[in-house]
């Protein structure tokens, strides 16, 4: 393991999680590591003539977590992504907002010197529906004044902004699958060109709708294991059929180690690279060589300045699609070697939360170098005869001491490719 290409070094401080398997990280955690899978049918009157009747809803409802009239005001998506970063904010260690320059509690980040970027690959999606339908039903008059504020793509990364006060820069990456991944990528960009200190990223979809589902299920990208919902999500396995729906938000908070040092703040382990790719290939497929993952992969390896050996532990992007699955193991494979690493695929439990999908992945890349265990992957039986993968079974395996390094995949329609690499904090 060699020492970082670039400087300055980025921690991550602070975690926060509202998924299918749990209103927080450590039930989210908890529940991965149990092997809990949180697919099952939906029972709503909406969901009655659809092609496909499961998915994995949020386990806590966002809307009783948060203040009635903000909660009005809040696309779902953004609702996640609030309870989400609040959550990462107290975990960082911040007790307020931050602090104008000069003024206020000298414990809390400066404002200048404070950024977001949350990603979302579906945006507002009920907002969108709901107004229109009102529209339709009732009338121009009846759509809220304030649905276009809520339906956009970037509401929960302006939400974020607003709640802690961060005048730093703002973003809002719209990669589909890969949104949550590459708000990363972008906040460790940020800190390393220093223009910001502190920046909250991560990701944020709630796409378990009857418009989202018909869609993918009629392009034949969901699982229809009406039988087994539970059972549905089985990436790598041989006999998976698609994905599963899911809907939440992560967040994580991203420092620089000299910002986080001065504080005294908790550090979970450094965020050493980002490699990013674009596939060109197709505007739902992957390309079938895995040429693009590969060269995300190799990328995020050299910018952290990390062998394929150094490599303990992938968390892939496995969404349980035919092909998907097969193109990142050949990715894989051929940058880290057949077997190299033990594999672990979390979206056999928490289902495929979309946007959000990529910051999960981190986060829970994070917590398994922290805690030195891979989590299972459910459902799988019989692994493709086309994989050549050490992927981690029904049980978590343990990582290794030392210096070992986790990486985290994400991919989405259109061709994005990311991959991040985090190491032990020096």
């Amino acid at each position: 393991m060699t020492s970082p290409a670039r400087t300055p070094a980025v921690v991550v401080t602070g975690l926060g999680a509202t998924t299918p398997l749990g209103g927080d990280t450590a039930a989210t955690w908890a529940a991965l590591l149990a092997g809990r899978s949180a697919t099952a049918a939906l029972t709503e009157e909406w969901a009655a003539g659809l092609p496909v009747r499961i998915a994995a809803r949020a386990a806590a409802e966002p809307s009783l977590l948060l203040d009635r009239v903000e909660a009005r005001r809040l696309d779902r998506a953004a609702q996640f992504c609030v309870v989400a970063l609040r959550e990462a904010w107290a975990d960082a260690g911040f007790t307020g907002p931050a602090r104008e320059s000069g003024e206020g509690d000298a414990a809390a980040p400066d404002a200048e010197r404070v950024g977001v970027v949350i990603g979302s690959g579906i945006g507002g999606l009920h907002t969108v529906t709901g107004n229109y339908d009102q529209l339709r039903e009732r009338g121009p008059r009846l759509v809220s004044p304030v649905a276009l504020p809520m339906l956009m793509a970037n509401s929960p990364a302006a939400q974020a902004s607003m709640l802690i006060g961060a005048r730093a820069a703002l973003h809002a990456p719209s990669t589909a699958c890969a949104a949550g991944a590459e708000a990363v990528a972008a906040g460790l960009d940020m800190i390393r060109l220093g223009r910001a200190d502190v920046v909250v990223v991560g990701g944020a979809d709630a796409a378990v709708h009857p418009l989202a589902i018909a869609g993918f299920a009629n392009m034949g990208a969901l699982s229809a294991r009406h039988h087994d919902p539970a059972g549905a999500s089985r990436p790598f396995d041989r006999s998976r059929d698609g994905f599963v729906i899911g809907e939440g938000a992560a967040v994580l908070v991203l420092e620089s180690a000299e910002h986080a040092r001065a504080r005294g703040a908790r550090v979970y382990c450094e965020l050493a690279g980002a490699g990013l790719s674009a596939d060109a290939h197709h505007m739902a497929r992957p390309e079938p060589g895995g040429r693009g993952m590969a060269s995300a992969l190799r990328k995020a390896l050299a910018e952290a300045g990390l062998a394929p050996a150094d490599v303990a532990h992938v968390n892939a992007h496995a969404t349980s699609t035919v092909g998907g699955d097969l193109v990142e193991g050949r990715a894989i494979s051929a940058v880290l070697g057949p077997g190299a690493a033990p594999v672990s695929a979390v979206k056999s439990m928490t289902g495929h939360l979309l946007g959000a999908a990529g910051a999960l992945g981190a986060l829970t890349s994070v917590l398994a170098l922290h805690r030195r265990v891979a989590p299972p992957t459910a459902n799988l039986d019989v692994l493709d005869e086309g994989l050549d993968l050490d992927v981690v079974g029904s049980a978590p395996r343990p990582l290794p001491a030392g210096d070992a390094a986790v990486v985290a995949n994400a991919s989405g329609f259109g061709g994005h490719n990311v991959v991040l690499a985090f190491r032990p904090a020096a």
